[in-house]
């Protein structure tokens, strides 16, 4: 019998990724305040955030497969999630115009059974980003989407972002919000194969 798997996200892209994998997970949404998880480095603070969100659902579930997950870019040393505000998303395209940022994906797979946590498997993929340079109007009317508010690093590679992206080195799902690759790899370690999951 497949077992459940819950995906302990808001975020549109990893569902669709998902659910464009032949997966069909359901959402429930972690509370977990991400401000108050903090690592000296932007690979483990990913980890540590998608482990977070992991846990605080899977406390609610009887018996699941629990995945969370966490992206952040890494931009010259500096971590950059959401963009507070479009003034905000306008300085980093200046600043990301042309250069490049890793983009660090933590996801976490958590094995529930009879209420308890069977099992923790944290994974990080981290992906390089080359960005192109958007002319002035370009941002203007990217920034009037929306979109880059909405998402790490006020960038996308699945949406209207994505001719802003000149190339990625690495796992392009991850950049969207999940490596689907690594999941595989999470649930072959827990004796389960990814076409188990498929939705009949």
């Amino acid at each position: 019998m497949s077992r459940r798997l819950v995906l302990a996200s808001a975020s549109p892209a990893r569902l669709a990724l998902l659910r464009q994998a032949g997966l069909a997970p359901e959402v429930v949404v972690s509370d977990v305040d991400e401000t108050t998880v903090t690592a000296a480095r932007v690979s483990e603070q990913v980890a540590l955030l998608a482990a977070a969100k992991a846990t605080a659902v899977a406390g609610r579930e009887d018996d699941a497969l629990v995945i969370g997950a966490d992206s952040l870019l890494e931009f010259r040393g500096q971590a950059m999630g959401k963009p507070a505000d479009a003034q905000e998303a306008r300085e980093r395209w200046r600043r990301m115009a042309g250069r490049s940022g890793t983009l660090h994906t933590g996801q976490a797979l958590f094995d529930v059974r009879g209420g308890a946590v069977e099992s923790r498997d944290v994974v990080v993929t981290s992906t390089v980003v080359h960005f192109a340079s958007p002319t002035p109007g370009e941002v203007e009317a990217y920034l009037a989407t929306g979109e880059p508010l909405a998402v790490a690093g006020a960038f996308t590679l699945d949406g209207l972002g994505a001719p802003f992206v000149r190339r990625v080195e690495g796992d392009p799902a991850s950049v969207v919000g999940l490596s689907l690759a690594a999941l595989r790899e999470q649930l072959r370690r827990r004796d389960t194969t990814i076409t188990d999951l498929w939705r009949r």
